[in-house]
């Protein structure tokens, strides 16, 4: 199969065509659309400037790459790339990369998104994806406020923080993303910070190269409205960057567990990564099944089956 063929739908959902030798992997310049409209010192920043330099490194194309966002100041990620990409509606970017993934097996889909993105407006759609294992990399770039609506309390705010919405201090209890996202199912989670961009980088090709639903949270500091929020992870700033332990079982849903209700900055690295069947193969066998019963039918016969069945 050539790098350009398109899959034909219900085949192959995990392969992907190897880059040709002969074809120079893209550029910075050619991956780049408009300047990004973010804050100055805006974590996201980092964020885009790796996701550039993974594509650049693993060698993916224009045609081979779909990138999603919901709505917020991460999520206006689809701007900023020139490629195929989606800026879709708050909370609703999982369910669009969804039909994405599962219609075009060959393309690498990733969809980007914020605290209230994902957690908040899109709680229950990150719930499902997760749980039927679609094979897509969600990266949540986690501030831990509503930063483009100007300082609201968010889903992961801690208690105590004081917002527009509240102006005494928080006193919801936060979710924790890494306990959330390995409960619901996903089949890969990870940990990362935009002060480390080596660990990034890490994470996101560890994420690209896994068959299923691979999350990453990524701390991405709003300098604007929540200034210091993760200066504890930040060795720079004093904190400690704490790697997840090496001898950490990544299979072991209870250790990960166990590790991701850790007092923060706790740690950093690969929490949970199992195999289990993407809802893409699932999906591709059942086609494949109902294919093979009308092999050699035209569509017209086809459809005079199904309404004699349902006499």
């Amino acid at each position: 199969m050539s790098a350009l063929d398109i899959p034909v739908r219900g085949g192959n959902i995990t392969a992907v065509p190897t880059p040709d030798a002969d074809r120079k992997p893209l550029t910075k310049k050619e991956i780049a659309a408009d300047h990004p409209t973010w804050c100055p010192g805006c974590g996201d920043f980092s964020v885009l400037a790796l996701y550039f330099k993974l594509i650049e490194k693993r060698k993916i194309w224009h045609e081979k790459i779909t990138t999603v966002a919901g709505i917020g100041c991460s999520s206006r990620f689809p701007y900023f790339v020139q490629a195929h990409v989606v800026h879709y509606i708050h909370g609703r970017a999982l369910p669009f990369a969804s039909g994405v993934s599962l219609s075009r097996p060959d393309l690498h889909v990733f969809v980007f998104g914020g605290d209230g993105d994902a957690f908040s407006i899109g709680g229950n759609h990150l719930n499902h994806t997760a749980r039927k294992n679609i094979k897509m990399t969600y990266v949540i770039m986690d501030n831990w406020v509503y930063g483009l609506t100007k300082k609201q309390t968010s889903p992961t705010s801690p208690i105590g923080f004081k917002s527009k919405t509240d102006v005494w201090g928080a006193v919801d209890h936060p979710i924790n993303p890494m306990k959330q996202l390995i409960s619901a199912g996903a089949t890969f989670v990870a940990r990362t910070t935009h002060t480390n961009p080596a660990h990034v980088l890490q994470m996101m090709e560890a994420a690209m190269d896994h068959d299923g639903f691979s999350v990453i949270e990524c701390l991405s500091e709003c300098v604007e409205f929540y200034e210091g929020a993760f200066d504890a992870s930040n060795p720079r700033k004093g904190g400690s960057f704490n790697m997840v332990p090496p001898d950490h079982d990544v299979t072991d849903e209870s250790a990960a567990y166990k590790l991701a209700g850790e007092p923060f900055p706790g740690h950093f690295g690969i929490f949970y990564k199992v195999n289990r069947p993407t809802k893409n193969a699932n999906e591709a066998k059942i086609n494949a099944g109902f294919q093979e019963k009308f092999k050699g039918l035209k569509d017209w016969e086809i459809l005079k089956k199904n309404f004699e069945r349902m006499k």
